[in-house]
């Protein structure tokens, strides 16, 4: 897979690109995420990026110009997927979309900067606006972290192990169970001695009322629409002391 970063800060990616699971998979050609400098686009004397809104207001707002170009001249490189511009006014990034980016050859990320961009610019040569959530970010790079990080753990061979992403939080509409390592007892606190059984069918069924009963508790929008049985919707409300409403 590829991903591209339109960014007027290349420099900001680096350490992220270098480091940990992302790094190695980048080095052994898992996965290739190329931060591309919007400024060179520019056809203005300076190389500036920025302009003065139109109708005033504080701020600046990121030209269409470059934009536009940066993008064109990534579609003749072969870039034909998406191109997403990190928005707080997008649609929520989730695991769902995680899980659908990560079957496309290629992508582009656009991230924007003060004011915002100039809405010509999304007219023309952008596909879709992603948001992290209600917040505001001084711009786009982190949330492209972000998007990078969440879409490379799909890739075939980035993670460790092919299973990694089969119990973790998300998958199945579930929070993910407590999980534990040595020793066995820390500070007077002893791992759950179901884990330690080797009886793996009791493990997975610990595992499962875990899941629940997490999601119930930090989650209980996610538990409401969640998969599951009625006898394992009952239960889990009968651990919490919560009845059927």
């Amino acid at each position: 897979m590829k991903i591209a970063i339109l960014t007027i800060f290349p420099e900001m990616f680096q350490g992220v690109l270098e480091s940990s699971i992302l790094g190695r998979a980048i080095n052994e050609g898992l996965i290739s995420i190329t931060p591309v400098d919007i400024r060179p686009y520019s056809d203005r004397k300076h190389k500036n990026t920025d302009d003065y809104p139109f109708g005033g207001g504080a701020g600046m707002v990121m030209l269409a110009q470059p934009i536009v170009e940066a993008v064109r001249d990534l579609r003749r490189q072969g870039y034909d997927g998406p191109c997403i511009y990190m928005s707080p006014r997008g649609k929520t990034f989730c695991q769902k979309k995680v899980e659908e980016m990560a079957q496309l050859d290629n992508l582009i990320i656009l991230c924007g900067h003060y004011e915002g961009v100039d809405q010509r610019a999304l007219d023309l040569v952008v596909d879709e606006e992603i948001s992290l959530g209600d917040f505001v970010l001084t711009g786009g790079e982190l949330a492209a972290m972000v998007i990078c990080d969440a879409v490379a753990r799909y890739v075939p061979g980035v993670l460790g192990s092919a299973g990694s992403t089969d119990e973790e939080s998300f998958t199945g509409g579930l929070l993910e169970y407590p999980q534990y390592t040595r020793p066995r007892e820390f500070e007077g606190m002893e791992v759950p001695e179901v884990l330690t059984s080797g009886d793996h069918a009791r493990i997975n069924k610990w595992r499962r009322e875990q899941a629940l009963d997490v999601t119930l508790r930090l989650r209980p929008d996610l538990f409401a629409t969640a998969p599951m049985t009625d006898k394992e919707r009952t239960a889990a409300l009968e651990r919490a002391g919560q009845t059927e409403e």
